[in-house]
C-alpha cells in the first residue's frame, strides 16, 4: 500500500499495511549477503546489532554492549570471544581500569571495510527514509517500531528508550567519515 505524504490511515488500514509490508522487509534483509571476508564467522542478527553499536558508537565495555543488546554480560562475552577468535572484534584492557574490557571492531582494514560495507546499504536506506522527516517524526517512528517489537515479542514495555539519543553517534558510521 503506497501512501502520499499527508495521507491519513485508520488504525486498521495501518495494521493491514504493516502486516503485509513487514514480511517483505524481513525477507529482503535475510537476502542481504554477508561479505566474503565475514562468511566464515557465521554471523547471526545479534552479531549484526553488536557490530552496529561498535561501528556507530565506537569501542565500549562488555557491560555497556550487554545493556544495549538487552542480554546478559556473559552472553556478550561469549559473542566477543567467538568474534575475536575469528578476527572480527578485539578486546583491550581499559587503560583507566585494567579490570574492564573494551570491545572494538578489528583494526584489520579488510575486515573493518567489509563490516562498514555490509552495514552501509541499510544505513543509507534509513538515512534516505528519515531525511524528509522532522526530528520529532523520526523519534516517533523509532518509538513506534520499538513498541511493535516489544508487543510482538510479548515483552513488557521498556521504561527507557533503547534508541540512541540524537547526536549520540557523533555522525560516525557507514557512509559518514
Amino acid at each position: 500500500m503506497a501512501t502520499a505524504p499527508g495521507d491519513g490511515l485508520s488504525a486498521d488500514e495501518a495494521v493491514r499495511a504493516m502486516l503485509l509490508f513487514m514480511p517483505r522487509v524481513a525477507a529482503r534483509l535475510k537476502r542481504t549477503p554477508v561479505p566474503e571476508q565475514l562468511r566464515s564467522a557465521n554471523l547471526a542478527p545479534r552479531h549484526l546489532s553488536m557490530l552496529s553499536y561498535l561501528l556507530f558508537d565506537g569501542p565500549m565495555p562488555v557491560s555497556r554492549l550487554a545493556e544495549r543488546l538487552e542480554v546478559a554480560p556473559t552472553t556478550v562475552s561469549l559473542m566477543v570471544s567467538d568474534l575475536s577468535r575469528q578476527g572480527v572484534v578485539e578486546r583491550k584492557a581499559d587503560p583507566a581500569d585494567r579490570r574492564r574490557t573494551i570491545v572494538t571492531i578489528t583494526e584489520e582494514p579488510e575486515t573493518r571495510a567489509a563490516i562498514e560495507g555490509w552495514l552501509a546499504n541499510g544505513a543509507a536506506a534509513w538515512r534516505s527514509a528519515f531525511e524528509p522527516l522532522a526530528p520529532a517524526e523520526r523519534a516517533l517512528f523509532v518509538r513506534t517500531i520499538e513498541a511493535y517489537e516489544n508487543g510482538a515479542s510479548g515483552s513488557p514495555r521498556r521504561s527507557a528508550p533503547t534508541a540512541p539519543r540524537p547526536g549520540s553517534a557523533g555522525g560516525r558510521g557507514p557512509g559518514t567519515r
